[in-house]
């Protein structure tokens, strides 16, 4: 988009900006490549819910008989999401899909959910995963970019091609912006291939919006789904912070381990200190309390030898580059203190924090460790 919106409306208002960026996804839509579907990366966040708002106004805006291009709205949720922010994505997304096949749009609203075996509580707590750090940051590739780049190489299989179309903007932050001049342009400025994913474009319609721009626009338009977009402003100030957006390689991963405070996933110990999860219990929310204390506690035990084993899961010693010792994953001892103090939480919690699945493969992983290393402890 950039100049060639701007100069779409010369006065610059954000209500101009706001028509050129329809009128850019309107363009788009109706282009060569219509034969490929659309996949919104929607996390529920201001900028996914600014391009998903602009997709029902541009499919207002044409012709049924226009409206060939299947859209899937996908959105991901790692099993571990902040309780209020899945709330709120449930109760949108629903709304989304409602009004969609009201409307009679090719649209599907879908979730992506990291694999039964690669949660973050069976790594964790199960086979003994160290606390997730900027060095180790394991969790990003389970949980967000393996389900989302799995539902997109589907549909690349499917339909020989997808197109990626991503809420994100250049002034988010300096790696982002140099993220995406690294991108090689398919076609004119709107699309670039996916470096990752062989047949998958990537379309970012707000790219030049700024964030004030942005914030006004939702602010003073209706959501075309129904009612407005004032839950998801309440979030945001709620929050103090921002949203982990859609992921689909690690250098897209702005909001994960980062200083930036964004609401995501609430077990987070990449980040110093969980900025949007304290901002909820500020407002009123003391019932996030001990969700941050069980956090800080994960992130303070890592390091703690008496809590790690001597060997890695291979079964080898590893040392750095300076022959310091490498510990391996957390002990069974530590992990069966990790869950009880965890189901000690979710007995006082409205909300499942750990599925009944997920403890039936933690115990069984433990078994089998026990087994394999010829102990009679029980757990």
């Amino acid at each position: 988009m950039g100049i060639a919106v701007r100069e779409a409306d010369q006065s610059a208002t954000v209500e101009g900006l706001w028509r050129a960026t329809v009128d850019h996804v309107r363009e788009e839509y109706l282009s060569e490549s219509q034969r490929f579907p659309w996949i919104v990366g929607f996390s529920g966040g201001k900028d996914s819910t600014l391009v998903t708002h602009a997709i029902f106004e541009m499919l207002m805006g044409i012709r049924p008989s226009q409206r060939t291009r299947p859209i899937h709205i996908v959105s991901n949720d790692t099993l571990v999401e902040s309780p209020l922010v899945m709330s709120h994505l449930n109760t949108v997304t629903r709304q989304i899909e409602d009004a969609a096949i009201a409307l009679g749009f090719p649209m599907t609203v879908a979730r992506t959910h990291p694999d039964p075996d690669k949660t973050f509580w069976v790594l964790l707590i199960g086979k003994g995963y160290p606390s997730p750090n900027m060095t180790m940051r394991w969790c990003t590739d389970r949980l967000k970019i393996q389900p989302t780049s799995g539902y997109i190489k589907r549909q690349v299989s499917a339909s020989g091609a997808a197109i990626v179309v991503l809420g994100v903007r250049r002034d988010e932050s300096q790696s982002r912006q140099r993220s995406i001049d690294r991108r090689r342009n398919m076609r004119g400025e709107n699309l670039s291939e996916h470096d990752r994913l062989p047949g998958a474009f990537i379309f970012r319609p707000i790219l030049d919006l700024a964030i004030d721009e942005v914030w006004e626009i939702l602010g003073t338009t209706h959501a075309p789904w129904g009612g407005s977009h004032a839950s998801l402003i309440q979030l945001y100030r709620d929050s103090e912070g921002g949203e982990c957006p859609v992921v689909l390689s690690a250098d897209e991963a702005p909001g994960c381990g980062t200083s930036n405070s964004r609401f995501g996933c609430w077990t987070c110990t990449v980040v110093e200190k969980d900025k949007s999860l304290q901002g909820f219990v500020d407002s009123g929310m003391f019932y996030y309390q001990p969700l941050i204390e069980f956090r800080d506690w994960l992130k303070s035990i890592r390091n703690r030898t008496d809590m790690r084993q001597a060997f890695r899961r291979n079964g080898r010693l590893t040392f750095d580059v300076n022959g310091r010792h490498i510990p391996g994953p957390f002990t069974i001892a530590a992990r069966k203190e990790i869950f009880d103090r965890l189901m000690q939480i979710q007995e006082n919690f409205d909300g499942e924090l750990i599925s009944e699945s997920e403890i039936r493969q933690i115990r069984q992983i433990w078994a089998d460790e026990l087994q394999n290393s010829g102990s009679l402890a029980s757990v």
